[in-house]
């Protein structure tokens, strides 16, 4: 029988603060580094002449069979998220900047409605390293605006920025920056629909939509806004689909084409939604992920309603931003990386594959059949590698 752990309902003060520290140490910034407020404070000289590494991962969905689980390793009361997140530590937590995707709203602490997911999942993934999340998706409107700030709220209680989505409009109007080792970036989150969804009644800025004019303003008010690394968030694509469409192609090619002064306005595109993985491609000289995958997701039924493993598998992106050779110049990726992974639904864990293939474990069809996904577009001309 696996071991059940304290229960969350003893642990939220102590996984609070040790989380609050995680985010101040890792950061050394606050989401105050916006349009028309004080930047981040500037790094060391030496600082400077070092690039960092940025990672990237998945959807989160904590659907009902997660949520049980969750309440399980509480102990029967409350939930923890903290184990099925655990095979994500060591890549996360040794980055210098980590990024998350939220695939739902959060209901009410100790409680899970048909809104979304309880709000302990934020201190789960604040404890697994992760800096900040994208929050816009189809699923952002599910409860409305009391939904947004819920999820806000509780992001905020852990010290995780977030993107996508906003409580007021003065929120909307400003862009996450995050510091990176060296480097200001700025994360931007955009959704391609909300499953139907109206916007608030006097609220048409509570998600942010994927419009080519609004990213691209958006991305350029980053940069004068002193952001070195421009990140977009994009949930788009056609679900249970391996290849990226039509749509996603020509926005990765109209967006990466955009440049001011010689400078792209976009330094790394970061897709999510299909559900399953998606190819990596270099367009013009920028890095898009078309799809990540869900990274946390209970058993994936197609449309059909037919089980398919492939919405338990993910990937998570590693770059490593190169500085600029010259003062205004661009941080180049000098190295790009994958971490193939694997949602376990019987035991509720996610893993890595290469270090449980390491173990022994029998995965190896699996992270091959990741792989050729990955790298279909033709990545590994373009120096894509799969992570050991």
């Amino acid at each position: 029988m696996i071991a059940r752990r304290r229960q969350v309902a003893l642990a939220l003060t102590a996984i609070l603060t040790a989380a609050a520290a995680c985010q101040a140490h890792r950061q050394q910034a606050d989401q105050s580094g916006r349009f028309g407020r004080p930047g981040l404070p500037g790094p060391s000289a030496a600082a400077a002449a070092r690039g960092f590494t940025l990672v990237a991962s998945g959807d989160v969905i904590p659907d009902g069979s997660i949520i049980e689980r969750a309440r399980f390793d509480a102990g029967g009361t409350g939930y923890d998220f903290r184990p099925m997140l655990a095979g994500a530590e060591s890549a996360v937590s040794r980055a210098d900047l980590a990024l998350c995707h939220l695939g739902t709203v959060y209901g009410t602490a100790g409680d899970s409605t048909s809104f979304g997911s309880p709000p302990e999942i934020s201190l789960a993934l604040a404890a697994a390293g992760y800096d900040g999340c994208a929050t816009a998706s189809d699923h952002s409107l599910d409860d409305g605006a009391p939904g947004i700030r819920r999820t806000l709220g509780a992001l905020d209680t852990v010290g995780l920025a977030h993107a996508g989505t906003a409580r007021t409009e003065a929120e909307a109007r400003t862009v996450t920056m995050l510091r990176a080792g060296p480097a200001a970036v700025a994360l931007l989150a955009y959704t391609s629909d909300t499953d139907g969804r109206p916007l608030p009644d006097g609220q048409s800025w509570a998600v942010d939509p994927v419009e080519e004019n609004r990213i691209l303003t958006d991305a350029r008010m980053a940069r004068k806004a002193g952001a070195d690394v421009v990140v977009v968030s994009l949930n788009w694509g056609t679900e249970w689909q391996d290849a990226p469409d039509d749509s996603q192609q020509d926005l990765a090619r109209r967006l990466t084409a955009a440049r001011t002064g010689g400078r792209p306005d976009i330094d790394l595109i970061i897709g999510t939604h299909a559900h399953v993985p998606q190819a990596y491609e270099k367009v013009n000289g920028t890095w898009v992920v078309y799809g990540t995958g869900d990274q946390i997701a209970g058993e994936a039924l197609d449309r059909q309603g037919v089980r398919d493993p492939r919405g338990n598998q993910s990937t998570l992106g590693r770059f490593t931003f190169a500085p600029p050779s010259r003062p205004g110049g661009r941080w180049e990726v000098s190295r790009a990386e994958f971490v193939p992974q694997m949602f376990d639904v019987d035991a509720g864990r996610l893993v890595d594959l290469n270090q449980a293939l390491a173990q022994g474990a029998d995965v190896e069809t699996v992270r091959d059949r990741i792989r050729e996904v990955v790298l279909s577009r033709g990545a590994a001309k373009d120096g894509l590698a799969m992570a050991d």
